[in-house]
């Protein structure tokens, strides 16, 4: 049984700076967008400079879902520690070694695939950790280490605008190295609990032994109409989703100029976006089933209506209520997706299921702000994009919508089978007994006799 307290205290601070280090650099990347922007933008004549710089955040971002898949069969093949402080010391030379470039290609690997891959095995693990510590407080422990991202959204923009400002683009990256460094101890604390008896006797023998390949790679999830739909309908919903992140900040300067801190509209999507998960976590536990679905459907319809409102506000304010609802909204998205998953296909496959489902997400996420900053190299203004931005979420939310009554149909079919099967072995069983009856009365009749 988990401890419910005692060292698991420790692992939920260090899960809770993992999320933390991981997210408030991801979720930052728009105030380093602008520095790449400008120190690599020497050449004027470089028609579809926005366009290769918003690869960079993006495909960092991507690769953090990308791996999901990956990273929970190491998980389980490894356990969380070692795959967690691996996947820190990867981060950290992926970070530090983006701090020594002098182009913006080398960036795609240092920083869009080494830093980020590392990142993912360093992340995952501090989900699954959190599951061997805690159950009943499970739901309090979670929202505190989500909370720890959006802790991480609101302060790292000013500080890396500071950093930016007085030392550089580069020297800021080989500050930020300090968080995963410290992100690498604290993996080290994702001690183990008691294993069981047959990790025991593995153990003495001193044999490694791979699981059967089902176990590895669990596709049976895909058998699930309704996680069919959900794994579909929310990559269709993301295209459009992290564009706001990557070029908030840039658009706000094309329109605004250096007048206004840009920087306040990330601490606006911060803040709104823990409330967000501690609202919308709590609201959850009141739908019954499936149903929670339609929260995500909400929060999809919000975002893209927040994402076409962004190029009509003229006024600095008017940006500033749409970051509010847009982060209000998005913690609503993040804090239920667990949940769901439990719902959809049950707690024996819910790991690999959320994995699945990262890894799909990796696709859309990675692919829009680039598209969005070629709108921008051609068009001159990010107008476009938002709007374009706006329209896979409606799209996604609609999708969604039929997942409750796929998955009721489903569980009445499931419903249906068992009740069938209890009927064939209850007449198996009347037939044993007549059977028995019958034979059992002519042996007593014999002994009588």
């Amino acid at each position: 049984e988990p401890p419910e307290g005692g060292w698991g205290w420790v692992v939920m601070l260090a899960a809770m700076w993992c999320n933390g280090a991981v997210f408030g650099i991801q979720n930052s990347c728009g105030v380093l967008f602008v520095s790449m922007l400008q120190l690599f933008g020497g050449g004027e004549d470089d028609k579809q400079l926005t366009f290769k710089t918003a690869w960079v955040g993006s495909l960092s971002m991507g690769m953090v879902f990308f791996c999901s898949p990956i990273v929970s069969i190491f998980t389980d093949l490894f356990g969380c520690r070692k795959v967690a402080v691996i996947g820190a010391a990867v981060g950290f030379a992926g970070l530090l070694s983006s701090s020594f470039v002098s182009t913006i290609e080398p960036l795609y690997f240092t920083y869009g695939i080494l830093f980020a891959c590392g990142c993912s095995f360093a992340y995952q693990p501090s989900l699954v950790i959190l599951g061997h510590y805690f159950k009943q407080r499970l739901g309090l422990v979670n929202g505190i280490v989500t909370a720890g991202s959006s802790l991480f959204t609101v302060s790292l923009p000013f500080l890396l605008r500071v950093l930016i400002d007085s030392v550089g683009l580069y020297n800021t990256l080989r500050v930020l190295c300090i968080l995963m460094f410290v992100l690498f101890l604290a993996g080290f604390t994702y001690k183990p609990l008691v294993a069981d008896a047959k990790d025991k006797e593995g153990g003495k023998k001193g044999k490694f032994r791979f699981p059967p390949e089902k176990k590895i790679c669990n596709f049976s999830v895909f058998k699930v109409p309704s996680y069919r739909i959900w794994a579909f309908g929310i990559p269709a919903a993301l295209f459009g989703y992290f564009v706001p992140y990557v070029h908030l900040m840039n658009h706000v300067k094309d329109r605004f100029g250096d007048s206004v801190p840009e920087e306040v509209l990330l601490l606006c999507l911060g803040i709104t976006s823990g409330v967000g998960r501690l609202i919308f976590g709590r609201v959850a536990d009141y739908i019954p089933g499936a149903k929670k679905v339609y929260l995500q459907v909400a929060s999809f319809f919000f975002i893209g209506l927040m994402s076409m409102m962004i190029p009509l506000c003229h006024v600095f304010g008017g940006l500033i209520a749409v970051c509010l609802f847009m982060g209000l909204f998005d913690g609503c998205f993040i804090c239920i997706m667990a949940p769901i998953a439990f719902e959809l296909v049950g707690a024996q496959d819910v790991s690999q299921a959320i994995g699945f489902l990262l890894g799909f997400m990796s696709i859309p996420m990675t692919v829009g702000p680039p598209i969005a900053g070629l709108l921008r190299d051609h068009l001159g203004t990010y107008d476009v994009a938002f709007y374009l931005a706006g329209v896979p979420p409606l799209i996604g939310g609609a999708i969604l919508c039929v997942i409750p009554w796929v998955h009721e149909r489903q569980k009445l079919k499931e419903r249906a089978k068992p009740v069938d099967g209890e009927t064939t072995e209850k007449m198996l069983e009347n037939e044993n007994t007549l059977v028995l009856d019958t034979t059992e009365k002519p042996v007593k009749e014999m002994e009588s006799g």
